[in-house]
């Protein structure tokens, strides 16, 4: 059975090698299409350069990870970058899809003051998130697990206070842009934050209470990255063209 665990994971290893490869490529496409083929304005050169850079940063800490026998702290590390790096193309495609020339706020300034906040907390329930699961049953190599040394229990409470107080940023933001966004876009996007995060609490607490099963956890980190991408659309909608509706 042993032998059948480590066969396994190396083809899941050289399967995420082989994808690194390709998204590395793919990164450096679409460099090349924004310079060619776009005005090269700054919103779409700079994620597309940062999700190349992550790429070759993600490449170093995947062989370190492997090496430290998959140290909670590099494992940690590995998936924020992940999280910056969907952030980073997120960014570069919501961008792509805007109308290019100046963007006035759709929100008045406090409101999109509001939505940093909101989505710097995010960052700290994402952090938050990899000490729960690097202090819990889900850390380290299957035969010689290492573990954060954090109370598991205490680090769960911790993360879903933050998350309380993320959901309640999140329905502010919700809220706010419908009273006095001028753009529906904006409006839309912030509601499939809130509804993401919804789902993203649902399952974390499922998950807590079912003793951390396996195939919640990856549907929490799944929603992770939704999460990511759900808020870099709602920042890059506080500017646009207003409507009507």
């Amino acid at each position: 059975m042993r032998e059948q665990a480590e066969g396994f994971h190396k083809y899941i290893e050289f399967g995420n090698r082989t994808l690194t490869g390709l998204v590395g490529f793919v990164a450096i496409a679409a460099i090349l299409a924004i310079w060619q083929w776009t005005d090269r304005r700054r919103a779409l050169v700079v994620p597309a350069v940062l999700v190349l850079v992550g790429v070759a940063v993600q490449a170093i800490l995947g062989g370190i990870t492997v090496r430290t026998g998959l140290n909670p702290a590099t494992v940690a590390a590995h998936f924020l970058v992940s999280m910056g790096l969907v952030a980073a193309a997120t960014a570069a495609f919501v961008e792509s899809r805007m109308p290019r020339g100046h963007r006035a706020l759709v929100v008045p300034p406090i409101v999109r003051h509001l939505a940093w906040v909101t989505t710097a907390l995010a960052g700290v329930v994402l952090v938050l998130g990899t000490i729960v699961t690097g202090s819990g049953p889900h850390s380290g190599d299957a035969d010689e697990p290492a573990r954060l040394s954090f109370d598991p229990r205490s680090a769960s409470w911790l993360h879903a206070d933050s998350v309380m107080l993320f959901v309640g940023l999140v329905v502010a933001m919700v809220v706010a842009t419908h009273l006095v966004g001028r753009s529906a876009h904006v409006r839309d996007a912030w509601r499939f934050v809130l509804l993401v995060t919804l789902a993203q609490g649902a399952v974390g607490y499922t998950q807590y209470f079912t003793k951390l099963p396996e195939a919640l956890v990856l549907i929490h980190m799944l929603l992770a990255t939704m999460l990511v991408v759900a808020l870099v659309n709602g920042l890059k909608h506080l500017r646009g063209q207003g409507d009507a509706r």
